[in-house]
This record gives C-alpha cells, sequence and structure tokens, in this order.
C-alpha cells in the first residue's frame, strides 16, 4: 500500500469514525424526526428543500453563467450547490446551537432525498455548460450509504441497546477520527496547494466566498422563526458533501484537471465562512438567552 492509499484510507476511517460517534450521542426519533414534523409548522424539511435544491442551485447556476471564470470553478460552484449535506456537519451544526433533532434529522432526510434530487439537480450542469451531464442514482445512493447512512445507523443502534457504553466511548471515537482527519488532510493540502493558488487570481476566490454568503442567507432566511433553525439550515445551504461534488464534476468533466483543486478550494472558503456565521449566530443566541 503506497502513500496515497494510506491517507485515502485514513480520510475515509475517520469520516466513519466521526459519523459513528455523532450517531453514538443520538436517537432514532433525532433521525426520523423532519419525516415525522413534515406536515408541521414550520415546515423544516419542506424549507430545506427550497433552500438547498432549488433556490442556492440557482444562484449557482447565475454566477457560473454570469461572470467570466475558469470552467473548473464554474463546475465547483454548481457540484457543490447540488450536492447533499456532508456527513460530519452535524458536529459544527451543534456547537453553534442547534437543536439535536433537528440537526440529525436534517441529515437523514437530505441524505435520502438526495438519492433521487442530486441525479435530478446535476441537470442544472447540463443547462450551464451545453453539454450532456448525469450522475447515477446508484453512484449518489452508494456515497451516501457509505459516509454518512451506514455509520449513523450503526452509532444509533449501539445508542439505542447499550446508551451507558455510547455515552462512554463517544468521546474518544470523535478524539481519534478528529486526529486521523486531520493527519489524512494535512498531505492532501500541501500536495493540491499549488493547484489551489493557481485558480486563487482567477476571481474564483470571489465567487466562491459570494456562493457561500448567498447560501448562508437563504439558508437563514428560510430557516424559520427559531434563529437555531436559521443557524442549522445556514449552514447546510453553504456546506455540501465533497466526496459527491467531486464525483459530479470529475465524471462529467474528466478532462477538467483542476476541477479537483476548485472543488478543495469551495471547500476550505466554505469551512471559514460558516464557521464565522456560526459564531456570530451563538453569540446572538447567547445574547438572546
Amino acid at each position: 500500500m503506497d502513500a496515497a492509499q494510506l491517507i485515502k484510507l485514513a480520510l475515509s476511517a475517520s469520516v466513519l469514525l466521526l459519523v459513528f460517534a455523532l450517531g453514538l450521542r443520538a436517537t432514532f426519533g433525532d433521525a426520523t424526526f423532519l419525516f415525522r414534523t413534515l406536515f408541521e409548522r414550520p415546515h423544516r424539511l419542506l424549507r430545506a428543500g427550497v433552500a438547498m435544491f432549488l433556490l442556492v442551485p440557482l444562484v449557482a447556476a447565475l454566477i457560473a453563467g454570469v461572470f467570466d471564470l475558469p470552467l473548473p470553478v464554474k463546475v465547483a460552484l454548481v457540484a457543490f450547490a447540488v450536492s447533499p449535506i456532508p456527513p460530519i456537519l452535524p458536529g459544527k451544526q451543534l456547537k453553534f446551537g442547534g437543536d439535536e433533532r433537528h440537526v440529525f434529522g436534517l441529515l437523514v432526510a437530505v441524505s435520502i432525498a438526495s438519492v433521487v434530487l442530486v441525479p435530478l439537480a446535476v441537470e442544472i450542469l447540463g443547462w450551464v455548460f451545453d453539454r450532456d451531464t448525469h450522475i447515477r442514482a446508484g453512484q449518489v445512493a452508494r456515497t451516501i450509504g457509505l459516509s454518512v447512512l451506514a455509520p449513523l445507523l450503526a452509532g444509533l443502534t449501539v445508542a439505542h441497546f447499550a446508551p451507558g457504553f455510547a455515552a462512554r466511548i463517544a468521546p474518544w471515537v470523535s478524539r481519534i477520527g478528529t486526529v486521523l482527519l486531520v493527519a489524512s488532510l494535512v498531505p492532501v493540502l500541501v500536495a493540491s496547494w499549488p493547484k489551489v493558488a493557481s485558480l486563487v487570481g482567477s476571481g474564483a476566490l470571489v465567487a466562491m466566498l459570494g456562493l457561500v454568503v448567498l447560501s448562508i442567507a437563504i439558508g437563514h432566511m428560510l430557516g424559520g422563526p427559531d434563529p437555531a433553525d436559521r443557524a442549522v439550515l445556514g449552514i447546510a445551504s453553504a456546506m455540501r458533501h465533497p466526496g459527491v461534488a467531486l464525483a459530479i464534476g470529475t465524471r462529467n468533466f474528466p478532462e477538467e484537471p483542476l476541477v479537483p483543486a476548485a472543488v478543495l478550494l469551495y471547500l476550505l472558503v466554505a469551512v471559514v465562512a460558516t464557521s464565522v456565521y456560526g459564531i456570530l449566530q451563538r453569540r446572538r443566541l447567547g445574547k438572546a438567552a
């Protein structure tokens, strides 16, 4: 096994551990919350669907279609906009004051819905770039199943049948996953940085920051009357699954070697911007309390 394979294995293991740790802290009631309250006000799932799979993709398509940006940057913008929630996002949402039922319910609901919605939304790529674009529902289901649903279900199951044991091991599983994540991401960032840096002066940074800020604003405005719910949807609207975005970009634009670098740059911008937003929201929630 070479270094690249070892890094990929460590990255995959870190995500599985972190999602498993999240499941250890949740319940099946949390995971199904949005489905159980589908027809109840404030209609959280409907608001999330409109924000994440309608308005944000439309804004991304508008930015990609109007502004003179390198093709890999345009691809990254739209690919992220149509991707589902990343598997470890609930940790961030909870840290910034999100309600557990809303956070875990949103992760599960959007992950399941994305198997159908993402392939449909990828058609936006074809409209923006005037070419045949697609991604199979099976490919999305496999990525979501392995990186989100399977480890989350495993954690939920342990928490259900052995809550005391789950509570004891959850912090350690999370710490190990975090260490593995950092250890695997550092060499990826170092190796990819020259390509990422080559995109910075092309308008990519401004376009990506603009999409992230507008996505946060869309999620915030559609988040409902509860400030905590607005923070959850604001972060979820801007932070999407990088694995799905990368699969969409590389599968439909294999001739563009800078697509992975553009995806990584967007991810970095989104992480920083949503962290700043989350801190500001947490302070507001603290003052309100």
